[in-house]
This record gives C-alpha cells, structure tokens and sequence, in this order.
C-alpha cells in the first residue's frame, strides 16, 4: 500500500468544524518598515516577494498541497500536490487610501480573515498592504489550522523571514508536481489502512502485558489527569459572551505588553510568565463582565489553554500536535496579588496531575475513530459547555526578524472561533513584547475594544502591585 500524507485525526477535526460562520484557518497581521519594499520608482516589488516567498517553499512543501477527499469518506483527506500551484494566487498586494491607519488596517484583516480559504487549493495567503501612515506595510496572514497550528506557525514565519536585514534573494528549484492517486486507488487503500488499524490497537495491547510496571504507571498518570477533567469546575458558568451562536463577522483589538513588564511582576509578587498573563486576563475579563452587568463575585470562568506537545524533533514539522490544559480562572474582586496566587495554585496543581496528558490521550483515540464518528464528534465541540474562551500564548523569537530587508515592527495572532465561543485571546511574544490578538464576533462582542482597555488596566494593576512589593522588600524600585 502507498504511504500517503494523510492528515491527522486533529488536522482533520478542524475542517469538519468549518462553516461560513466558523472559518478554521490561524492568522496574523504584522506591520514592516516600508522601505526595501519599493524600488526607486516607488513600486511595491511584488514579483520579488512572489519570488522570496516561492524560494522558500522546498522547505514548507504542504504549501504546494491540496487536499484530496477519501471517496465515500471511508478516510482521512490526504494531501496531494497541487498540479495548478500558482504563487499569485497565495500572495497578494492590496492598498489602503494614504495615509492608511492602523484603524483601517484592521478593518481590513477583519474582512480577509472572515472568508473562508478555498479548499481546491493549498490552504494559505498573505495579503501585502501599503499605503500604511509612516510607509509602513501591512502583511495579513492566513493558514488553516488543518495545516498548521500555533506552534509550527511561529516555526513557519521563521522560514520565510531572515535574522539580519541583508537580504539576498534565493534561487527557485525547479519544482514538478507528483500526480495525484486515482480514486478508486485511493478507496482501496483507506479501506486496508482502516482494517489494519485495529491491529495497531492489539499490537499496542500486547506491549502493555509485556510491559506491565510501565503500562501501570502511565494508566495511573492518564486516571490523575482525567480526574481533573472531571471535577465539580469542569462545565463553564454561563456568561454574555456565550449566550448566542457566533455570525459571520468580526471585530480584532489588540493589547501590547512589554515583556520586561511581565518578568518584572513575576518577580516582585511570583508565578510563571504564563501565569501572570493569566491573571491579567483574569482580572480584564472580571472588569469587562461587570461593566456589561454580568454577575462576576465567586465566578470561575473555564479557559482552554492549548499545550504544545511538540517534540525537538517535531520543529518546524507543519500539522497540529497540541493537547489542551481547562484552567479555572477567577474573575471576581480581589487583590491582583491574590488573582495572581489562586492562578498559579491552579495551574500548579493542573501540570502536577498532568491533564494535558488526558486530552492527548484522548485526541490518539481518535485516529482510530471511523470518519462519520469523527465528523460528529468535531461538529459537537462547537456546542461544548466546557470552557468559556481559548488563551494561547506562543513563545516567539526575541529578536528581530526581516523580511525582503524590512524588519518587522510588531505581529499580532489571530485565533478562530467556534460556534459557542465568541471572543479568544491570542498572544504571540516577540522581541520584547507581548502581541495581545482579541478576536471576536462583532456582533456579540461589538465592544471588543473596552475588553483590550481592562486587560491592558489588569496589566497596569499587577505590575503596580509588583512594584510595591518590592519596595516593600528591597527598599528600592526596580
């Protein structure tokens, strides 16, 4: 039987979650320094852009790739390149009236990233936009999350920007598509992989009687994290924000952070990176829904927090290899000391007994699943009670990076949204800077905005805090 790239279960749980109402590609808006981008005529080098990008893609080789449906749905898609590839239709140029604001820009990227990509072709764009005030140039990103998750999407832009602004442009290989499988082909195959994989199943059962001390202690550590699943918090408090199915469109805010901030009010009053930033979420949101007359003392709100499960020698490697932590986020009055503190209790207790290895566990399940069963099971996550938003934070380089020579100013992520979930804090740290990406339904969330302005107090609040901490304990501000 032919190997074939053939998406992963995950991968494959996000195309079946896709709607009109519910686009599932990952995205960004990044703005450059304008310069090298225009030659002396002051044209926008477009083909040249085509060509850096074109390039680089031997090392990205699903960006040449389609998807290809099992007959009968008796599969997983596969990926098969694209015997149309044409660079044009992936990277594009648009232009905003000058002097553009950062305003219109994101007016802009809302409507990009509302549009579905078109699944005949490889599932990626960028979108180059000038007219920028100051001559920057815009970029708008968009890739499916079938394709790629937040991770490997960092992995991706690495690829394609370069560490210093000595820009030399690359050679383009010759590049011939492989031809596709034929159908029947293909649904013959499905077919013995399907009744092989029981097999895997027996074969994996056998190394557990084989391996008993071991197979115990991973039942053990699997039980541990699903007791943290199960527990009295495990369904989300209902609140505004969840109250109706997600439309069409959207609204993107965006909250900027200094890391040096951050790092700061771990270490005046503790906790993680991760944590702090938790519990300025935490404490926007509790301004947010009080301002909207939500109830919010003694309320925990339920946030999905994905957890990368990539291996070293997974970098770089697209598709998604991400569980999920579900962390209890308090919202209601207290100290930001005392926010901080009870999240970092949380989250403590939560990587102690390992859930993110019971949503891995249960995720592998899942490639064993028929694909009806699987189309089912994605279809009713959007109607999941289980959390209230999603939070990721993505570590990203701490340096500049460039592109065609133009070092890129700032780069804010974009995180889909599901039927139930209407707003999603995205977060991307780059080069001393924490890039807050609010994306929500603008008819839900119309005052996005207001929810960026409390996380940014939050912020303001904690490192306060920090600070008099300090001083408290040093004598002196940092």
């Amino acid at each position: 039987m032919s190997a074939y790239d053939r998406l992963t279960a995950l991968d494959t749980s996000f195309l079946h979650m896709e709607r009109l109402e519910t686009p599932m590609h990952v995205g960004a808006v990044s703005v450059f320094e304008g310069g090298p981008f225009f030659d002396a005529d002051g044209n926008f080098k477009l083909s040249e852009a085509r060509d850096l990008v074109q390039s680089r893609l031997p090392l990205l080789p699903r960006f040449r790739k389609r998807l290809m449906n099992t007959p009968l749905e008796q599969g997983r898609p596969i990926w098969v390149d694209d015997d149309r590839f044409d660079i044009a239709y992936h990277v594009r140029l648009t232009a905003l009236p000058k002097p553009g604001t950062w305003e219109q820009l994101v007016t802009l990227t809302n409507r990009v990233q509302e549009t579905l990509l078109d699944r005949d072709r490889p599932l990626w764009e960028l979108w180059f936009v000038e007219g920028l005030e100051g001559g920057h140039i815009g970029l708008i990103q968009k890739t499916h999350h079938a394709l790629v998750d937040g991770v490997s999407g960092v992995d991706v832009a690495t690829i394609l920007l370069d560490l210093t602004p000595d820009y030399v442009p690359g050679e383009i290989s010759e590049w011939q598509p492989h031809p596709a499988p034929a159908s029947a082909t293909l649904l013959r195959d499905s077919l013995v992989e399907r009744i092989t994989e029981p097999a895997e199943i027996v074969r994996s059962l056998r190394g557990v009687v084989r391996g008993p001390r071991r197979a115990i202690k991973r039942a053990g550590q699997i039980a541990t994290s699903f007791s943290t699943m199960a527990s009295r918090d495990a369904l989300a408090p209902k609140t505004s924000l969840n109250a109706t199915p997600v439309g069409r469109h959207r609204r993107l805010a965006v909250v900027r952070v200094p890391l040096a901030d951050v790092k700061e009010i771990r270490k005046g009053i503790g906790g993680t990176i991760n944590d702090v930033v938790l519990a300025a979420v935490g404490g926007g949101f509790g301004r947010f829904l009080s301002d909207r007359g939500d109830a919010v003392d003694d309320v925990r709100l339920r946030v999905m927090c994905p957890v990368s499960v990539r291996t070293d020698d997974e970098q770089g490697a697209l598709g998604n290899r991400v569980s999920a932590m579900f962390v209890s986020l308090p919202i209601g009055p207290m100290t930001p000391e005392a926010r901080l503190a009870a999240v970092q209790a949380t989250t403590k207790d939560l990587k102690e007994k390992q859930q993110a290895v019971a949503a891995d566990f249960l995720t592998g399940l899942t490639q064993y699943a028929a694909p009806t069963l699987m189309n089912m099971a994605a279809r009713a996550a959007h109607r999941q009670p289980l959390f209230n938003f999603i939070c990721t934070n993505v570590p990203g380089p701490q340096f500049p990076l460039y592109l065609m020579g133009a070092r890129m100013l700032e780069a804010f992520p974009i995180v889909p949204l599901t039927r139930n979930t209407s707003v999603v804090v995205g977060i991307l740290s780059y080069d001393g800077t924490l890039h807050f990406g609010l994306f929500a339904d603008r008819d839900a969330v119309p005052d996005i905005d207001h929810l960026a302005a409390c996380i940014d107090e939050a912020f303001v609040d904690l490192d306060k805090t920090a600070r008099q901490a300090m001083i408290e304990t040093e004598g002196v501000l940092p």
